[in-house]
């Protein structure tokens, strides 16, 4: 039976370059100099910091901007509300969105019901399979999908006939 899943993934290797770009773009801007702003990542969050809140703003449109060059939907980050630290600092924390969650997946279900195709939708853990006997079926869920604006950038995998 033919069947694909919907995911929701974060390419980390991108993630980082993105990171690497803006804090080099932070260290040679005439505008950041003498502020100390940073840019720092882990697998599940990325910081932003600088010494004024307003440079903070700046720093984190520098970050923006090159996750969406690079191809990460700003879809795939939360958070970054600037926060006081110490010293008169500013920082923010994003936090990257990986997998869908239960309450999503459900909703995401629902929507593919609604369709009214004869597909089948079970929530895998963070990710969602869809099963039917017609490929044609199947490709019509995936673009009905992609036209759907959801909370998290989905992705389609694993199609098998």
């Amino acid at each position: 039976m033919p069947s694909f899943d919907i995911v929701s993934q974060v390419d980390l290797q991108e993630v980082r370059n993105s990171v690497d770009q803006a804090s080099r773009e932070l260290a040679q801007r005439y505008d950041f100099r003498g502020t100390d702003s940073t840019v720092s990542h882990t697998d599940e969050s990325i910081t932003v910091e600088s010494d004024s809140e307003g440079r903070l703003e700046a720093a984190n449109d520098v970050l923006k901007s090159k996750l969406l060059r690079r191809g990460i939907d700003l879809k795939s980050i939360a958070g970054g509300e600037p926060q006081q630290v110490g010293g008169g600092r500013s920082r923010s924390v994003w936090t990257l969105n990986q997998g869908i969650s239960k309450d999503a997946a459900k909703d995401l279900t629902k929507q593919i019901r609604d369709l009214g195709l004869r597909v089948t939708a079970q929530v895998q853990g963070d990710q969602v399979r869809v099963q039917g006997k017609k490929r044609d079926d199947l490709q019509q869920v995936i673009a009905a999908m992609k036209e759907l604006d959801f909370e998290v950038p989905l992705q389609y995998l694993n199609f098998r006939d």
